[in-house]
């Protein structure tokens, strides 16, 4: 059980780092799009591959940070269904969910976006546009990438729950304890906004 542990942790650390990394595209994204917008609209200047480059970062924004928001368990949840169900039952819940469609719906859009990927690398594929981006096979790459991050986010979570569900008492605590400072982590994120918010309304 311990080794699960150190794997799961170890995933945890590799994903943590691209999402936190592939955030900063967040910033380049805001950048470009108001650059974009101010250089068309007073300067009536407009460029395809400014629009392809902020849709090409979108894409990056997403597809590397989807394995990071799931496993801080950052996405959105029906938790007026899942509130109600006792914790054991949740990760029965999250464990069959992981190994029945969160992992195999990976390997599908691994396996149909590698070929994808591959096409548009050995024709050299470009910009529909006469005036786009060309090597388009980069930001396709993007796909199968961030898929990939996705499914080792789903094993790192499979890993846990079992640990969780069948390992000795000191173990799940630990495991539990990793995922209660998480979630921490991510509402003290939002509180100091919530916070001045209140005090605006005061």
């Amino acid at each position: 059980m311990e080794v699960l542990i150190r794997v799961s942790e170890g995933l945890d650390r590799v994903i943590t780092k691209v999402g936190k990394i592939a955030a900063w595209a967040g910033l380049i994204l805001i950048l470009i799009t108001v650059f974009d917008v101010v250089t068309r609209r007073f300067f009536v200047l407009g460029s395809t591959k400014l629009q392809e480059l902020e849709w090409h970062f979108h894409t990056i924004l997403f597809a590397f940070c989807l394995g990071f928001a799931y496993l801080k368990d950052a996405h959105v949840r029906i938790d007026l269904l899942r509130e109600n169900l006792s914790e054991r039952t949740r990760w029965w819940i999250e464990l069959a969910g992981c190994l029945l469609f969160l992992i195999p719906y990976c390997a599908l859009v691994i396996y149909f976006s590698v070929e994808y990927t591959y096409k548009s690398f050995a024709t050299s594929e470009v910009s529909a546009s006469a005036t786009g981006l060309t090597h388009r096979w980069i930001i396709k790459s993007a796909i199968p990438l961030g898929f990939t991050f996705l499914a080792l986010s789903g094993v790192a979570v499979v890993l846990r729950k079992i640990v969780e569900l069948f390992g000795p008492p000191p173990l799940r605590e630990k495991v539990h304890d990793t995922e209660e400072a998480e979630a921490e982590h991510l509402e003290d994120a939002v509180r100091p906004i919530l916070d001045d918010q209140d005090r605006e309304q005061r």
